[in-house]
């Protein structure tokens, strides 16, 4: 059985003025399931929160840390918690 899962990301490196969030928002509905956001932090970081199947989370935590997103990745810090049910889609803030 595929638990349900929330990943909370941290993305550092070149991730702002690049397309990022859209096309982590992309990645999302290609995986399928998946809710939450993309947002970029006022210190050049960007916030992924994603709500779905352990499965599909891991496959975006894969993407973000892959050689595929846009701009430069220069590091990705996760947390693993308790889905909130909070999100009816995947959005850009």
């Amino acid at each position: 059985m595929n638990e349900v899962a929330r990943l909370v990301v941290w993305v550092r490196g070149s991730v702002q003025g690049v397309g990022f969030r859209w096309f982590t928002r992309a990645k999302a509905l290609e995986i399928g399931g998946l809710s939450g956001f993309a947002l970029n932090l006022d210190d050049g970081r960007v916030q992924v929160v994603a709500e779905g199947s352990r499965d599909g989370c891991q496959s975006l935590l894969d993407w973000l840390q892959g050689v595929d997103t846009p701009g430069r990745v220069d590091g990705v810090t996760e947390i693993w918690d308790t889905p909130r049910g909070i999100y009816e889609d995947f959005a850009i803030r």
